[in-house]
This record gives C-alpha cells, sequence and structure tokens, in this order.
C-alpha cells in the first residue's frame, strides 16, 4: 500500500510539473521534462554527498566508534544489506540520518549529540529506523520528489516572469495568461510542497515499523524518538528544507507554528502511539 501510495503521489508531482510546462506549450513540456531529468540526475548521484558535506560529517572507522559499527554491522547481517559508511556529524544537537541511492551506495550518519544522550537499545533502534530507510529504498524517493518539486517552483516563477515581460510568441491572451500564471506561482508550490511532505512523512512511518521489526523492541525506538523530540527543542540542529526530510527527528528550519504546517516529519507523538498503543513512553497518555 505505501509503495503504491508513494507512486502514486510522485506521478501527480510529474504531472504538476507538465501542467506548468504545457503552459508554454509543447516545448515548455519538454523544456519541464528537461530541467526534471537533469534535476533528478544530480540527486541520484550526488545527494548523499552534498547532505553529507552541508553538515560537516566525518567518516569514521569500526575503531573510533565500535558501538555503532557493532549494531549496524549485525543488523545488516540480519536483513542482507551490505554495510553502509558511518558518518559522525560533529555537533551536540542529537539527531541522525541515511542517505544514498541505494543499499550498495548507503551512508549512516549520527551526531555526536545523540551518542551521548541514547543508552545502547535506543542507539540500536534508531540505527535500525535509518537501516530502514536504506532497505525501503525511500531515500531515493524522498530525493526524487525534492528535486521534482524544486523543478515545479522553478518552472512557475519561470513562468510568472515570462508573463511579465511578454511571455512567448506573443499570441496569448495577455490578461488570462497572467491570471493563470499568478496562479501557478502561488499554488503549484503549495501543492508540490504538500505532495513531498506527504511522502516525506509515509516513510518515516514505515521505517519506524522496519526498525521496530529489525530489532523486535518497539519500545526501544519509541523511547529514543521521545528524548530526541525533547532535547531537539533544548539544542535544536539548524537544518536546510532540502535536507530535513533525511533526519529521524525535524531540524531548526524556521521559528513559529506556521512552520509546523510544513513539517517534514510526523508529529513525535504520533509516530510512538504507532509503536507502542500510546503517545508518550514515560509521561501520562495524552488525551
Amino acid at each position: 500500500m505505501n509503495t503504491l501510495k508513494t507512486a502514486f503521489l510522485l506521478t501527480a508531482l510529474t504531472l504538476l510539473l507538465v501542467l506548468i510546462g504545457s503552459h508554454w506549450g509543447e516545448n515548455g513540456m519538454i523544456f519541464a521534462f528537461v530541467i526534471a531529468a537533469a534535476m533528478n540526475f544530480f540527486s541520484y548521484f550526488y545527494s548523499d554527498k552534498l547532505a553529507l558535506s552541508m553538515y560537516r560529517a566525518q567518516p569514521v572507522t569500526r575503531e573510533q566508534l565500535p558501538r555503532a559499527y557493532e549494531v549496524v554491522e549485525r543488523m545488516t547481517q540480519r536483513l542482507g544489506l551490505p554495510m553502509p559508511k558511518i558518518y559522525v556529524i560533529p555537533t551536540d544537537a542529537p539527531n541522525a540520518f541515511a542517505t544514498g541511492r541505494n543499499p550498495k551506495h548507503a551512508s549512516v550518519a549520527v551526531t555526536h549529540g545523540i551518542l551521548q544522550l541514547l543508552n545502547d537499545d535506543e542507539l540500536e533502534g534508531v540505527l535500525a529506523h535509518e537501516l530502514g530507510h536504506v532497505r525501503n529504498r525511500d531515500i531515493l524517493t524522498s530525493s526524487i520528489a525534492a528535486t521534482i518539486a524544486g523543478a515545479i517552483v522553478l518552472l512557475a516563477r519561470m513562468t510568472w516572469w515570462a508573463e511579465i515581460f511578454g511571455g512567448f510568441g506573443g499570441g496569448r491572451d495577455r490578461r488570462g495568461g497572467g491570471i493563470s500564471a499568478l496562479f501557478m506561482l502561488i499554488l503549484a508550490p503549495i501543492a508540490a510542497m504538500l505532495i513531498q511532505l506527504w511522502i516525506s512523512r509515509t516513510r518515516e512511518y514505515e521505517a519506524d515499523a522496519t526498525g521496530a521489526h529489525i530489532t523486535g523492541n518497539p519500545y526501544a525506538l519509541a523511547s529514543a524518538l521521545e528524548k530526541l523530540d525533547a532535547y531537539s527543542k533544548r539544542l535544536p540542529m539548524p537544518g536546510s528544507p532540502t535536507t530535513a526530510h533525511l533526519f529521524i527527528v525535524q531540524p531548526l528550519l524556521s521559528r513559529g507554528d506556521f512552520a509546523n504546517l510544513f513539517s517534514t516529519h510526523p508529529p513525535i507523538a504520533k509516530r510512538i502511539e504507532r509503536l507502542i498503543g500510546r503517545p508518550s513512553v514515560y509521561g501520562a497518555p495524552q488525551r
């Protein structure tokens, strides 16, 4: 079901991209596909390197981080996955992410903060969640969704400016074309963002379920999520909108309740409830 839902949402993004391109006729549609193809090529081969470099992640050896290596090695053997590269991000903010275009080219990054915060069972739950992303191949899905959404925003803006400066060919009804371009400028990026967020949130639920299944201990992952949620509010990790979907908990993008409407992650309480049947491990169940 999740695979079908993801395919449907990616198709919706692609159709929205084509719709914007059709504003310029057949050539516009071709142009839209060229932009999407170029952005997806970059995303497929270089999105992992970009994400790791953005957060100054450093590769570590088994000798440098045996605690994480032993857990990941044990679980990859259980799942039949290749051993991913392990990175450490030099920040006290607790977080982690996985990236890579497929299991053979995967990397798992953890922060100094998460290593200090979580006990062994909780760290195992987090790493199992990240390996769930690797096994489910949803990191590539999210990257493709992000690049298509970016192409939609770019084309919407180009359409708007083309209308302002006379459009292409001059044969279009200027007033009608201007109104449609205005709708594209405002509504198309919002629609693309909402579809992209839906994909990201679906992937997080699935990775949670996979991680709990791998370890056989959903309470450990639920406990880790609750700790990460609490400590991330005290010591938030600044993040980029282009990579926010990668992390196990939402990094800091902006302040204010309005930003929560465009969160790449489901609420932590709902994720915990799906894992253990109640929205909190340590506190009283929320009503």
